[in-house]
């Protein structure tokens, strides 16, 4: 019978309560009517008040879906997590085994397949069985889908304090019941109602409807049951707590042979495939459901990213509360960008990078593909759950924003200080200008003083780096050897502070940053749409929080010849009859930074793999890469953001928490090795390079388009 947490349990009729009713009603035929012939009592034919009552009644019953699994999906189809409030995944009746159709029939209502939504003879027999000091229910199986579908309906609806209990139900109650069944049955074919009841039952506290129940017990289909999972499965319905087969093993084994005496004696099975089955140990292979992103099979932290986008999407429900009752009870399944052949090896990579980290060193890769902003790969080396590896535990995501633009939480701990990453921004608004990236700038002036003459058109801007003045110091390269006049390419590649200084200081308008940085989609970590501040000096150097994620995207940009797209990870949202209800698209800007400039960026980030910063990366890729390294003024925030021309990958390895002196990136033992002190090159950088050997091979990895001379060299060379 129907059971479970939300779902009624047994549906018994309550005889003892209703006979009052039948005596008063027995007077004017009513009831009798309507009972030996549904279509006198429907018709109201009666005039005294009992008819007016069963005629008040409703007649249609609106059977909305059940609650389902809601599955988060890798661009593959495989499944990454999955999210319910009851697991339950509908099959239609031609998947489920015939034995168990059979079973389910025999012990719940072996005429179901005679009657017309209420069974006479069941009420005359459970009448006789309460007389003589027993208890039988009569419920037909439609009485009792009928019933569950009006709680589901209810606790859908938020109203699950209003479900009635067994037990509990009035006689106006149970002709409500009586009266849909008979409406349904005739709307509906019987073979219609036991799938809808199949699908909808309780068996389990963990197992909702004959699949869940199928795959919790034994690891198999329901379409694969046989005669002996079926009986044991079929005993259940009466009383999924009660009947436990891993909690009371002894009961269970009992119901199952009764249930499978039922079938015997109704003529579904043989005597001797009884007697066999009666024999049969229980065999159970529990597959207990994993709830919620934390136990995702792949990707726990992207699983996150992608749900708290769906709460936070008004398309998906109009309050929070509507949003998420879609996703626990909805059955949705959500496709999403994620490319397991990425996400293996990059999740495989950041637990190796830090080893069993003592010290909770935190450890990423995030990966975006240009010219899309699809995301391939979201990993870092913390767990959610205790158990789940050799993994620090947190709940935030390393890669993300803290908020989306409107505010509302998408788990992440708000990015990290870019260091250096940040140059390539004045980079490209150096070549967005025009200028060429051989030109000399002053890379040995070291002050900039309070009122220093920027050119700029769009305010103040704040800050100074100059020693003469209380509570300022000169600009600081990393080394003492590198305050001379250089190349713009040079300054980039080796990564020289003065010499970005000096770039910015030659522009046309130095808010050509910020609006450089805007068109990569460089933004501050925290979210809620905050821009990254570059009329602030101490930013363009990398000083303001960024998520790696908007980084990748923002190297991205480079890849795709100046095409800005979005990050987007949900390609598709389907309902649980399949119809499509949402998803993104590639949201993309062609232009966003001149074509040219982006090329001639790529060309001088080149550099920082083959001569500059990045050559202390002992791996090499093999196959054209531009990178760029960055470490925070206390070592503690180390990245490398590079990509080929199919995958844009940012590295990050450090304090994920705090960028602050409260814990500095030097003299540390890190996976066994000893850092005097951490630089992006030393552990974000193997990092970087020996996940994106493994994966390049799988997207676009030829050669980047050349740039234009007069973006090389200056008109006098």
């Amino acid at each position: 019978m129907a059971s479970g947490r939300k779902v009624l349990r047994s549906t018994s009729l309550g005889v003892g309560r209703i006979l009052s009713f039948l005596a008063v009603s027995l007077l004017c035929g009513v009831l009798t009517a309507g009972l030996m012939s549904p279509a006198v009592a429907l018709a109201g034919s009666a005039t005294n008040g009992s008819v007016q009552f069963f005629d008040s009644l409703p007649s249609d019953l609106e059977v909305t879906p059940p609650a389902q699994v809601t599955r988060i999906l890798a661009a593959d189809g495989s499944v990454i997590g999955s999210v319910f409030s009851e697991n339950r995944t509908n099959v239609p009746l031609e998947k489920v085994s015939q034995s168990m159709r059979d079973a389910i029939v025999a012990i719940e209502d072996y005429r179901f397949y005679e009657h017309g939504g209420i069974d006479p003879m069941g009420i005359l027999r459970a009448f006789a069985s309460d007389v003589g000091g027993a208890h039988q229910g009569a419920s037909t199986l439609t009485q009792q889908y009928v019933t569950n579908v009006l709680n589901e309906d209810l606790v859908a609806q938020g109203q699950g304090s209003d479900v009635v209990l067994n037990g509990q139900k009035g006689v106006g109650d149970k002709l409500r019941e009586m009266k849909l069944a008979i409406s349904l049955e005739k709307k509906e074919s019987k073979d219609k109602i036991l799938q809808g009841y199949l699908n909808i039952v309780s068996f389990s506290g963990n197992a909702y409807g004959v699949q869940a129940a199928s795959q919790y017990f034994f690891s198999e289909d329901a379409k694969d049951l046989t005669l002996t999972q079926s009986a044991l499965l079929a005993g259940l319905v009466n009383g999924p707590g009660y009947y436990d087969p891993v909690a009371y093993p002894d009961r269970a084994v009992g119901r199952r042979n009764l249930v499978l005496d039922a079938m015997l004696e109704h003529g579904y099975i043989t005597k001797a495939q009884h007697d066999d089955a009666v024999k049969a140990p229980l065999k159970l292979k529990l597959n207990p459901p994993k709830q919620g992103c934390a136990y995702a099979a792949q990707a726990p932290y992207f699983c996150d990213y992608v749900l708290h986008q769906i709460l936070n999407d008004p398309a998906y429900g109009a309050t929070p509360a509507d949003r998420e009752r879609r996703v626990d009870r909805g059955g949705l399944t959500i496709r999403t960008t994620l490319d397991p052949r990425l996400q293996g090896p990059a999740q495989t990579q950041v637990d190796a990078t830090a080893g069993a980290n003592p010290d909770k060193w935190g450890a990423s890769l995030v990966t975006v593909q240009p010219g899309s902003g699809k995301v391939l790969a979201m990993a870092q080396n913390s767990r959610v759950l205790a158990g789940q590896g050799t993994g620090f535990l947190t709940s935030y995501n390393f890669n993300v924003d803290r908020t989306d633009p409107s505010g509302n939480q998408l788990g992440g701990v708000g990015g990290m200080q870019p260091g250096s990453t940040m140059k390539p921004a004045t980079l490209a608004a150096w070549l967005d200008e025009g200028k060429p990236t051989d030109q000399i700038v002053n890379a040995a002036q070291r002050r900039y003083p309070p009122g220093y003459p920027w050119k700029t058109t769009c305010g103040r801007v704040s800050g100074s780096f100059d020693s003469a003045v209380a509570g300022s110091v000169d600009l600081q390269n990393d080394e003492p050897g590198w305050y001379r006049p250089m190349t713009v390419r040079e300054g980039i590649y080796q990564s020289i502070n003065t010499a970005t200084f000096a770039s910015a200081a030659a522009l046309d308008d130095f808010c050509d940053i910020q609006r450089a940085a805007d068109a990569m989609g460089l933004h501050d970590g925290a979210g809620g749409g905050k821009k990254l501040d570059l009329s602030v000096l101490g930013n363009i150097l990398g000083a303001s929080n960024v998520a790696p994620l908007t980084m990748a995207d923002a190297f991205a940009t480079f890849a795709a010849d100046g095409t800005y797209c979005a990050p987007m990870s949900i390609t598709e949202v389907d309902d649980a009859k399949g119809q499509k209800i949402g998803g993104q698209a590639p949201s993309c800007q062609a232009g966003a930074l001149k074509p040219d400039a982006a090329k001639a960026a790529t060309n001088v980030l080149e550099d920082v793999i083959k001569k500059g910063s990045g050559l202390l990366i002992p791996q090499k890729l093999g196959v054209p890469d531009a990178a760029k390294t960055g470490t925070n003024q206390y070592n503690n925030q180390t990245w490398v953001v590079g990509y080929t021309r199919g995958l844009a990958t940012a590295s990050f390895f450090g304090d994920p928490f705090n960028g602050s002196d409260a814990r500095l990136g030097r003299n540390v033992t890190v996976n066994g090795k000893y850092y005097p002190v951490i630089d992006g090159a030393y552990i974000a950088g193997p990092q970087w390079a020996t996940y994106m050997q493994k994966v390049l091979g799988f997207y676009d990895h030829g050669a980047f388009d050349a740039p234009p001379q007069n973006l090389i060299r200056p008109a006098s060379h």
